[in-house]
């Protein structure tokens, strides 16, 4: 069994997985409401909304979309954001901690510096400019 996180945006998920592409790498698929069928009852300006998109690394793979005017996912169309949990990160090294941190943090809050630990070599904590959740946690040197 495996377990794919799968976040939700109210309308910045391009924007969101295309930065996590160029911070993680991988490869990145996405999907608008648009490219499905039966698109005529959806609203207009929001067919380029992201239907699904999916950023595989390896054998992990990040996944989301966005919501829609009235989903019930999302309280009824009420967006409340991404709240409750973390994405958590382990690199292979130290050197690579860093510039994981700093390209998810760039423009977003910085929770727990990256910092050496107890328990870890590198550990630090942010939310990103997208409301997303991440701790970057190298465990070895």
């Amino acid at each position: 069994m495996k377990i794919t996180p799968y976040l939700t945006f109210d309308g910045q998920a391009r924007d969101a997985f295309t930065l996590y592409q160029k911070v993680l790498g991988g490869d990145l698929e996405m999907m608008t409401f648009a490219q499905a069928p039966e698109t005529e009852q959806l609203p207009a300006e929001h067919l380029e909304r992201i239907m699904h998109a999916s950023l595989s690394l390896g054998e992990f793979r990040l996944m989301a979309s966005d919501t829609m005017p009235g989903d019930p996912a999302c309280g009824g169309g009420v967006y409340e954001g991404i709240k409750g949990c973390s994405i958590s990160l382990h690199p292979e090294s130290i050197e690579e901690s860093p510039r994981l941190f700093d390209g998810l943090a760039e423009d977003g809050q910085v929770v727990m510096p990256l910092e050496k630990t107890f328990w870890a070599e590198r550990f630090g904590m942010l939310t990103d400019r997208f409301g997303v959740s991440w701790m970057i946690n190298c465990e070895h040197a």
